[in-house]
């Protein structure tokens, strides 16, 4: 991914899941979605099997696009993102590489990282953001992306309390104190 700078040394590297997946937020989009596709396939085939004007005809086509995009489109896209995306930590920083069109990269300083904070599930997959969402982080699969977010993530990993530590010891490392009573390791 990126060049290491002298004394600097790579701790964990790793990738989001990869294919096509649900995200809690999907338990609102689908419906939603399906509502909205519904909606827009029906005014389509009523104002194109009638004597509806032209306008009219016209009109519903960016509806159904956006509709076949939330029933279908973005699982695919977001599954697309993720096969594009890496993630590493470094004993001075955490980088996120990430992008279809244009690559970026998103590199923090773990002497100056922030909050952060582990989402994981019962099989050990799990999501690390760093900072803290407007909206939280129940409905940050609405409209994101993996590792591109409003707050930079690394986004459905496997093993995530175990690079979640390796991000903790590293960040203490770079400098910061343990809160009191905590044991490195």
């Amino acid at each position: 991914m990126d060049q290491l700078s002298n004394n600097e040394r790579l701790l964990w590297r790793g990738r989001p899941r990869q294919g096509l997946m649900l995200r809690g937020a999907d338990i609102l989009m689908v419906p939603f979605s399906l509502m909205w596709g519904g909606f827009a396939f029906y005014w389509e085939y009523s104002v194109v099997h009638s004597d509806a004007p032209l306008l009219f005809r016209l009109w519903g086509i960016p509806f159904v696009l956006v509709g076949l995009h939330m029933i279908v489109g973005r699982f695919f896209l977001d599954a697309w993102q993720r096969s594009r995306t890496e993630y590493e930590v470094t004993s001075d920083r955490v980088t996120i590489h990430s992008g279809i069109f244009n690559r970026q990269l998103k590199t923090m300083d773990l002497r100056s990282l922030g909050e952060y904070s582990l989402t994981e599930s019962r099989s050990g997959e799990g999501t690390i953001s760093f900072g803290v969402s407007a909206a939280g982080n129940v409905f940050s699969g609405l409209a994101s992306w993996p590792g591109m977010a409003d707050v930079p993530r690394f986004d459905s990993i496997p093993e995530a309390r175990k690079v979640y530590d390796i991000i903790r010891n590293a960040h203490y490392a770079a400098g910061h104190t343990r809160p009191f009573g905590q044991r490195q390791g």
